[in-house]
């Protein structure tokens, strides 16, 4: 890579992560033969991370990523094929056994999230989350207890928390057989309760004790800090996608970006360390 780097871009040792999984698939489509890729495939990845993490719209891609239709294209076949939740699910596994618990959970953390949406989501797509006072979509997710994304499904944010709630049991029943603990909060009715027992798994709803004041840490904590690692990316503090797969496959690519940098080590760099380089006076 000879341009400058961006703060969202691939170290060598974060991309040597994923990059046997992209150049597999890349062989497997290989074509005639005719034309060699013209395009890097790390530099594919650098430019979704991007539109990630700043928020920009595809067009607006800086100039020394590739045309951003190109970039698009991947990001949508990718989304589309099963590729970018396969890179997930890699990374997710090797989070898991860094962290020295087994590759596939027991528990999982359910709850569900209202975003605004854009001009680019179809009316028919949305809805009004009356609770929250939201016009736009609903992210429900199950999360395993280091908030690690286990399922994500979008819909309009009209759909009840237990609606989704039920779902989300059916998909982790579907593809996490080894779950057979889940909690949600008590915004979720017991026809919950009742699917997970369909699915031998025990839902159980955590009360918050109303005795204490302030922040108090709950089993359900870990879920509330993976919306709080969505929310850095600033594509995710609104749904612009038209596609609802393609508002998941970005939910994807955010924790992507945060559990290769687990992996590795690595941290981004905040205008509050610049601050401490320059300011003496500073109070952080």
């Amino acid at each position: 890579m000879s341009r400058r780097a961006y703060p969202s871009d691939l170290s060598d040792a974060r991309w040597a992560l994923i990059e046997p999984l992209l150049t597999e698939w890349r062989a497997g489509r290989g074509g005639l033969g005719i034309r060699p890729p013209v395009h890097d495939l790390r530099e594919i990845v650098n430019a979704i991370l991007y539109v990630t993490r700043s928020g920009i719209a595809w067009e607006y891609l800086p100039h020394d990523f590739p045309p951003y239709k190109t970039v698009y294209d991947y990001f949508a076949k990718w989304a589309k094929d099963g590729t970018t939740q396969k890179i997930h699910d890699l990374l997710r596994t090797k989070v898991r056994q860094a962290a020295g618990r087994a590759a596939q959970p027991s528990a999982a953390i359910l709850d569900a999230q209202s975003v605004k949406t854009s001009g680019n989501v179809a009316e028919s797509a949305q809805g009004i989350d009356a609770g929250k006072k939201i016009k736009g979509r609903k992210r429900h997710v199950a999360v395993d207890t280091l908030g690690l994304l286990l399922v994500v499904l979008i819909t309009a944010a009209s759909v009840h928390d237990t609606a989704g709630g039920r779902d989300l049991v059916d998909a982790l029943a579907r593809s996490y057989p080894t779950v057979v603990k889940a909690w949600v909060d008590r915004g979720y009715q017991r026809s919950v309760i009742e699917r997970g027992m369909a699915h031998e798994i025990d839902v159980e709803v955590v009360v918050r004790d109303p005795a204490v004041k302030g922040f108090s840490p709950t089993v359900r904590w870990p879920v509330e800090r993976t919306f709080g690692w969505l929310m850095l990316h600033r594509r995710l503090a609104r749904d612009y996608e038209g596609l609802a797969e393609h508002s998941a496959s970005l939910i994807h690519w955010a924790m992507i970006g945060a559990m290769s940098r687990r992996l590795t080590g690595e941290v981004v760099s905040s205008w509050r360390d610049h601050a401490l380089k320059t300011d003496t006076t500073s109070p952080i």
